[in-house]
Order: structure tokens, then C-alpha cells, then sequence
């Protein structure tokens, strides 16, 4: 996940918590480190989310769903041409370069590790991240349907597409390798493209 342009204390707060989430999972995003990372005053945190800890969480994940779903539209703008195989290839690749480059395996989606770890017990939680992942499906199914997939399909088509990379990703970080995600490719590739009318 590359970092986003953040212009106040509060966006500081909301992505340095998105960041933690993707290393330590709820338990690991504390507050203060949180606010260190983002070089907002301490204070701050009280400011602006008086829900504690939970709301930072809460609005971290909503972060991460909205990010992931704006990616979409980049991946497919740099398609040429746009194909179903072309955009999960690029969804994938992002987190390949970033476990072979300097970062290693050390983080993961923030959407799921919230999810892992507070789905059952933080109501709240668990609903921010149904939205992120939502909206992250929603951009997927859209992308799809622009390319000829049958409407009836992109949103099972956006489904199969996240699962199967979030599943890579665990697998991925387990081995500490990233050959989970070019199986991934390489064999969901195919099944993605007979959807579209060229794969006919």
C-alpha cells in the first residue's frame, strides 16, 4: 500500500492507524504510537476522535476500503487494453513488489486484520469493514462490468477476485512467498477473462 498525500493531523492520525493495523493488527495499533507516527500532538487523539480507540480503528479500516477502491480505477486507467485478467493482475502486483522489496512480508490488508481480530467482538468494527470491503467489491464490479461483463456476474466475478487475493496474502505472509500470488494469477487470470465478451 503506497502512501496517499495527508495534509492535516487528523488524516495524519487515520492513516499512521491504517499503517499499524496492516503490521499489528488491532491489538497492535495503540494510540500513541499511532500519534507519533503521525506527528500529531497527543492531545490530538481526544480531539478528534473522542470514541477512543475504536473510532481511530473504525475510521482507519473506512480509510483503507476507500483507498483500496480508488486503486481500482488507477490499475484499469494503466490497461491497455483493460481486461478482467489485466486488473486483478495489477491488484496482485502491488503486493508482490511490496514482499519482494525492503518491507518484506511484515504487513498485510488493513480491512483484514480488523476484521480477524475485532469481527466478533466490536460491532462497530465489524461493520466498517463489511463497508470497506463493499466498496472495494463495488469498484471491482464496476471496473468488470465497463470491460462486458455480464452485469449478472461482475459482483460474484469482485468477490471471488478480493477473496482469492486476501487469501494470497495470508498465504503468502505464512511462507513468507510470494509464489501464492502468481498461482493466483496465473490460474484465476483465465476464468476472469471468459466472462468478458473477448473471452467468448
Amino acid at each position: 500500500m503506497v502512501a496517499e498525500p495527508v495534509r492535516g493531523p487528523r488524516e495524519r492520525l487515520v492513516f499512521s492507524a491504517a499503517q499499524l493495523l496492516r503490521r499489528g493488527g488491532v491489538a497492535g495499533t495503540g494510540m500513541r504510537e499511532a500519534a507519533a507516527r503521525a506527528e500529531a500532538p497527543r492531545g490530538s487523539l481526544q480531539h478528534y476522535f473522542p470514541g477512543g480507540k475504536e473510532q481511530l480503528v473504525n475510521e482507519a479500516v473506512d480509510w483503507a476500503g476507500r483507498y483500496a477502491a480508488r486503486r481500482v480505477d488507477r490499475f484499469v486507467a494503466a490497461l491497455d487494453p483493460p481486461s478482467p485478467s489485466g486488473l486483478f493482475t495489477a491488484m496482485v502486483r502491488q503486493w508482490t513488489e511490496e514482499y519482494e522489496g525492503e518491507a518484506g512480508f511484515a504487513a498485510g490488508c488493513p480491512v483484514a486484520a480488523a476484521t480477524v481480530d475485532s469481527a466478533e467482538s466490536v460491532a462497530s468494527t465489524r461493520t466498517a469493514a463489511a463497508r470497506a470491503f463493499d466498496g472495494w467489491r463495488a469498484a471491482v464490479a464496476e471496473a468488470l462490468g465497463a470491460m462486458g461483463v455480464p452485469e449478472a456476474r461482475t459482483h460474484a466475478l469482485a468477490t471471488l477476485m478480493i477473496s482469492t487475493l486476501e487469501g494470497a496474502l495470508l498465504l503468502a505472509r505464512a511462507t513468507r512467498d510470494v509464489e501464492p500470488l502468481r498461482d493466483a494469477v496465473r490460474e484465476l487470470g483465465p476464468l476472469l477473462d471468459a466472462a468478458a465478451p473477448s473471452g467468448d
